[in-house]
């Protein structure tokens, strides 16, 4: 063979050993690439364990990967690469059918790219067993190996470019993310990212609808008369009450709950609904144009698993779908009753109100009686976010024994739904409480004098005395608050102060080796250790705070302000921790960011059910429309100056005789007080429900199918006017294909003896199919 450098031979494999080896004269690498490090412990370098990591080793050789043992004084470091016939073969098996035809001139092969050497080394590794039908983690579990990571090499860029506070407002180097981390990771800060710039206007929106309240604090017809409603007594709210409180008293709160609970609440909620959309039909355009980009469009998940497994293993078997009524009755049957179990902790909370309503009001040393309502707001909240911190540890350990159940047939299918069964657990541990205070709490309680009790002993909790929409707008803010300060504090304290720990207990321990390979090896080590849910819990993490700033949107319209400001210390927070904290995540490929898409879109129809029921139930929206068109001084008087809403207050306080409760004696000042009010729509003496209440119940219903059906189709129209892919992606891709064609005909043309030979290749007068790939797309 003349011109050629080396002779490559191919043999059949013998037993398990790799296929297609190739013997000869290979060109050796330039440079021993070790990307990849096993860690074992020195006491393990004796019998039996370092027989069995032998046999593992030999197992990982015999596949055409190669070994390099180093020991340091307490650990020994095993690095792995694998040969350029392992490379040779992933190219081989990945090869598209519409590429070059065998008559075309081969090219030189590229450089393998790090993240791909990382993916097949890790693969292998995974998969590997001893003849005893071991795997790495079992013989992790057994004491035989420590740790397994790939090595930190050239990082240098990001950390100065990327993985540093003073770059919180730099736009992300996503193609050096890329190269270093892999597709799935850049493509979680590209969505990332893009969630940060389409918040700003949703955070303008809501700041402005929140401060508009402010032009009005003073204006406010109904804040007028609760302020100066100095005659009008309500009743006593719980156990803990003892005494008629003024609703003037109430003022300061009334005009608080004023600046989220006014008319442009409505139409915030209806444009939090198209944002949502807007932003999912947008990020699919640019992710179009990023896996275009990255020559991903056509990538196929599955192809990409069967060739490295055919890399491990040249006997592998192809594993079918598989579904099984059996097995998915059961998973639906132990999935219902988690979620009965999540909705039961709601009711704990419920009763933990109760019953610090009760602890508060006799504890006078700490509480009066006006503050033990927030206090037990307040408390409430934070013993909710201890609650969810429990149970996300508990509801990851049932998804995963869920999943293990099911069997799914590869890693990314495995992947797929635990996502879905996790999220869904999570969803309800976060957001059941706040589904009880926006439209169950003081709805079931009775009314005075005949009041439902818990256990036949404690009254169940009140909402607070400007209505509901303080209770659910105060546990909102806390909960978004702590989970986010804390959040963000633990993800970068935690890790950081965990490798400092480790940093100087290995520089008093031991003396700097002098070996710079194994100088580097150990440095890797000393960083914090991830796994498969490193990545995913980042995920999780912002699925659930996308849920709080969209789903309760109308109830805190400063929640996308939050999510805003926390996620730009989370991208730099994620970015140091995965640079200088952490070892080095494996690279996986992808071209999408997978189940989380759905996961998005189903919060956002979530969102838009959630937020036309707390305005139509939770929020005075619907009874102040209601008493403006059909009860207000205005219809008297056509051109009458006075507010249509003067008398609202009044209208909406239902009258109790004081002489009908139970014990009216406890309460002071009974003796004088013959009528007091409350938050109902009742008739006295029977107290039943007047015709008022049925008639805003009916509007009510009306309202929430009007809403829902409304902000449905603008999300469906929005949907419709903004393509999923930009045309241009699309333009690209058919021309590639044409491109192919093309050539295919003219190649098949020579063979069949000079028909158009004389035509010159299609290649020469149009561009190479993979250089249409070649620049980014910036159709947006």
């Amino acid at each position: 063979l003349q011109g050629k450098e080396s002779l490559r031979i191919q043999v059949e494999p013998e037993g398990d050993s790799f296929p297609l080896m190739e013997i000869g004269t290979c060109e050796a690498e330039a440079s021993e690439q070790w990307d990849y490090v096993l860690v074992a412990h020195h006491r393990t370098q004796r019998d039996p364990w370092q027989v069995r990591q032998q046999q593992f080793l030999q197992e990982l050789e015999r596949k055409g990967f190669h070994t390099k043992r180093i020991q340091d004084q307490k650990l020994v470091f095993f690095g792995i690469r694998a040969d350029n016939s392992v490379f040779d073969l992933y190219r081989t098996l990945l090869l598209e059918p519409e590429g070059p035809t065998p008559n075309a001139e081969l090219a030189a092969p590229t450089p393998v790219p790090v993240a791909t050497r990382i993916r097949i080394v890790d693969f292998v590794v995974m998969k590997t067993k001893t003849s005893a039908g071991e795997t790495f983690e079992d013989l992790v579990k057994d004491g035989v190996f420590e740790a397994r990571f790939p090595l930190h090499k050239g990082e240098g860029y990001l950390k100065k470019t990327w993985a540093g506070w003073r770059h919180m407002f730099c736009k992300q180097p996503v193609d050096e993310i890329r190269n270093y981390f892999g597709e799935k990771v850049a493509l979680y800060f590209a969505w990332l990212g893009w969630y940060n710039y389409m918040l700003v206007p949703a955070a303008l929106t809501g700041l402005l609808v929140f401060l508009s309240g402010f032009s009005l604090f003073d204006a406010s017809q109904i804040s007028k008369e609760i302020c100066e409603a100095h005659d009008i007594l309500m009743c006593p709210l719980g156990d803990h009450s003892r005494r008629y409180q003024r609703l003037s008293e109430t003022c300061t709160f009334a005009k608080l709950t004023h600046l989220f609970d006014n008319d442009g609440t409505v139409v915030f909620a209806i444009f939090m609904a198209l944002w949502a959309t807007v932003f999912l039909e947008i990020w699919k355009r640019q992710r179009a144009c990023v896996v275009l980009h990255w020559d991903l469009y056509v990538w196929d998940e599955d192809q990409e698993e069967m060739a490295l497994e055919l890399i491990n293993c040249p006997d592998y078997k192809l594993q079918p779908y598989q579904h099984s009524y059996l097995r998915s009755t059961i998973i639906l049957i132990l999935s219902l009753i988690m979620i009965c179990l999540l909705i039961g902790m709601a009711h704990i909370l419920v009763v933990y109100r109760v019953l610090a309503s009760a602890l508060f009001s006799s504890s006078a040393l700490l509480f009066l009686e006006d503050q033990v309502t927030t206090a037990v707001v307040v408390t409430g909240a934070l013993v909710h976010y201890v609650t969810i911190s429990i149970m996300t540890k508990i509801n990851k350990h049932v998804a995963l024994k869920l999943c293990d159940f099911e069997m799914p047939r590869t890693f990314s299918e495995r992947e797929s739904k635990f996502t879905i069964r996790f999220f869904t657990l999570q969803f309800f541990t976060h957001f059941s409480s706040l589904i009880y205070i926006a439209f169950i709490l003081g709805r079931i309680n009775g009314h005075p004098g005949k009041s439902t009790r818990l256990a036949g002993l404690w009254k169940l909790e009140e909402c607070h005395a400007s209505g509901c929409m303080m209770d659910l707008f105060v546990q909102m803010a806390i909960i978004m608050s702590l989970k986010q300060i804390l959040s963000n504090c633990g993800e970068y304290l935690v890790p950081w102060v965990t490798h400092k720990f480790r940093s100087l207990r290995a520089s008093e321990a031991r003396h700097l080796p002098r070996d710079p390979e194994l100088r580097d090896w150990r440095r890797n080590y000393l960083l914090n250790s991830v796994n498969i849910f490193s990545l995913f819990d980042e995920f999780m993490e912002m699925m659930i705070q996308y849920g709080f700033t969209t789903i309760f949107v109308a109830a805190f319209p400063l929640a996308p302000l939050l999510a805003l400001f926390s996620n730009l210390v989370e991208i730099r927070l994620d970015a140091i921790k995965m640079v200088w904290l952490q070892r080095r995540l494996v690279p996986r490929k992808a071209k999408d960011i997978g189940t989380w898409l759905q996961v998005l879109e189903t919060i956002g129809v979530l969102a838009v059910i959630a937020n036309g029921m707390i305005i139509a139930f939770t929020s005075e929206f619907i009874p102040r429309v209601v008493y403006k068109y059909r009860y207000s001084p205005c219809l008297k008087e056509a051109n009458s100056t006075v507010d249509c809403l003067k008398g609202y207050v009044n209208h909406s306080l239902s009258v109790f005789h004081t002489k009908d409760f139970q014990d009216p004696d406890r309460i002071e000042g009974s003796e004088n007080v013959t009528l007091c009010r409350y938050r109902d729509y009742r008739n006295p003496p029977d107290y039943n429900l007047s015709e008022q209440f049925w008639f805003l119940l009916a509007i009510r219903l009306a309202f929430v199918i009007l809403f829902e059906h409304v902000a449905l189709c603008i999300k469906l129209i929005a949907a419709w006017f903004v393509p999923d892919v930009p045309q241009s992606v699309k333009n690209k891709v058919l021309e590639v294909k044409y491109q192919r064609l093309r050539e295919k005909m003219w190649h098949g043309r020579q063979r069949l003896g000079g028909v158009g030979a004389g035509s010159r290749s299609p290649m020469s007068t149009h561009p190479n199919p993979a250089s249409i790939f070649s620049a980014r797309s910036t159709d947006v």
